[in-house]
C-alpha cells in the first residue's frame, strides 16, 4: 500500500515511517526541514528511516505548497495519507497565532483538496489533547464538549477536526481524528519539557518549572502511539475522533523525579509562574480507542523515561 506521511522527518512522523515500512507498506515522507528546531535533527531522522530499507521517499516541501502538493498526488496514487505536519507549540502559539492558523488550518485543507482530488481513501489526521482545553470532566473523552480551548495551537487543531468532518460528510472520505497526549520516547522533539529537561539537569543547568509541579499530564510512549495509529489505518470507518494516551496521569514534580533518578542526576529548579495557555490537567479516555482500535498502551512512565534517557545518552555520546 502506498502511504503519504506528512510531517515525516519529525518526531511522531518518522517513528510512523518506519513501522510502515517494517509492514511491506511503500512510503513518501513529506516534511519542510523548517528551523522550529535544527534541520539537522530531522535529517538525521531520515536517514534512520533509509536504513531500514524498503521503498521510501522524501520530498522537502511546505503544506502551503499547492503545486509541489500537485504534483507529487499527480505522480503517485496514495491509498492512505497520514497527516502529522504542523507547527506545534501551545507557547509559541501565543506569539503566532495567524501563523499557526496558516500552516496548520490552511495546510489542512490543502492536504484534504489533495486527497479529495486524487481519490484518496483514507486520511488519518493527528489533533491534540490541547482541544479539551479547561475541561473539568476527566478522563476527557471524545464525546466531551470542546469549547473551552485555550490556545490558538488548540484552536487550529479544533479547526482541522471540523474540516475533517467536512470531507468526509460532503465528499466521502474516511477520517480519522487522533488526539495525542503529550507523546514522548526517542526523537522527542528537544524542545519539549522531557526532553528539555534531561538536557539541562544532566548539564547542571536549572530548569524552568511553571507553578507548583501540580500540573500533571497524560504521557504517552511513541511506540503506544504508534500501534494506535496502525490499527487505524487498517480499520473502516467514516469520521472518527480517537484519543490516544497513556491513560495515566503523572505531576511535574513526579516527572521530574522520574528523569532525575534515570540521569542519577538532581534537578536545579527555577520556579516560575503559570503561563498563559497551559491546561492544568490531561488525562485520556481510552475506552472508544479500546474497542474500536484494539489500542492498549503498553508502557507506563516508569519505563518510558529509563528508554527516553538511554536513548538521549546514546546520541549525546554519538
Amino acid at each position: 500500500m502506498n502511504f503519504l506521511v506528512t510531517g515525516g522527518a519529525g518526531f511522531i512522523g518518522s517513528h510512523v515511517c518506519e513501522r510502515l515500512l517494517q509492514a511491506g507498506h511503500s512510503v513518501w515522507a513529506l516534511d519542510d526541514l523548517n528551523s522550529f528546531y535544527s534541520p539537522a535533527v530531522k535529517q538525521r531522522n531520515l536517514a534512520e528511516i533509509a536504513a531500514h530499507g524498503g521503498p521510501f521517499e522524501f520530498i522537502n516541501a511546505e503544506l502551503a505548497d499547492v503545486k509541489a502538493l500537485k504534483s507529487l498526488f499527480e505522480r503517485v496514487r496514495f491509498e492512505q495519507v497520514i497527516h502529522l505536519a504542523a507547527r506545534a507549540g501551545v507557547r509559541p502559539s501565543l506569539d503566532e497565532p495567524e501563523f499557526f492558523q496558516q500552516v496548520n488550518v490552511e495546510g489542512t485543507v490543502n492536504i484534504l483538496e489533495a486527497a479529495r482530488r486524487q481519490g484518496v481513501r483514507k486520511l488519518l489526521i493527528a489533533s491534540s489533547s490541547s482541544v479539551y482545553g479547561v475541561n473539568r470532566k476527566v478522563p476527557f473523552a471524545e464525546s466531551d464538549p470542546v469549547f473551552s480551548v485555550i490556545s490558538p495551537y488548540a484552536a487550529s487543531k479544533l479547526a482541522c477536526e471540523a474540516l475533517g468532518h467536512v470531507y468526509h460528510y460532503v465528499y466521502g472520505l474516511q477520517v480519522a481524528m487522533l488526539r495525542f497526549f503529550t507523546v514522548y520516547g526517542p526523537r522527542q522533539r528537544p524542545d519539549l519539557a522531557i526532553h528539555k529537561f534531561a538536557r539541562l539537569i544532566s548539564r547542571g543547568e536549572p530548569i524552568q518549572v511553571f507553578g507548583d509541579g501540580a500540573t500533571a499530564r497524560d504521557y504517552t510512549y511513541v511506540t503506544d502511539i504508534v500501534d494506535g495509529m496502525m490499527a487505524a489505518t487498517g480499520r473502516d470507518f467514516g469520521y472518527e475522533i480517537f484519543n490516544l494516551g497513556g491513560s495515566q496521569t503523572v505531576t511535574l514534580s513526579r516527572l521530574i523525579e522520574l528523569l532525575e533518578r534515570a540521569l542519577g542526576k538532581k534537578a536545579i529548579i527555577e520556579r516560575l509562574p503559570l503561563q498563559p495557555g497551559d491546561v492544568p490537567l490531561t488525562y485520556a479516555d481510552i475506552t472508544k480507542s479500546h474497542a474500536m482500535l484494539g489500542y492498549s498502551p503498553k508502557v507506563g512512565i516508569e519505563e518510558g523515561i529509563p528508554r527516553f534517557v538511554e536513548w538521549f545518552r546514546r546520541q549525546r555520546a554519538s
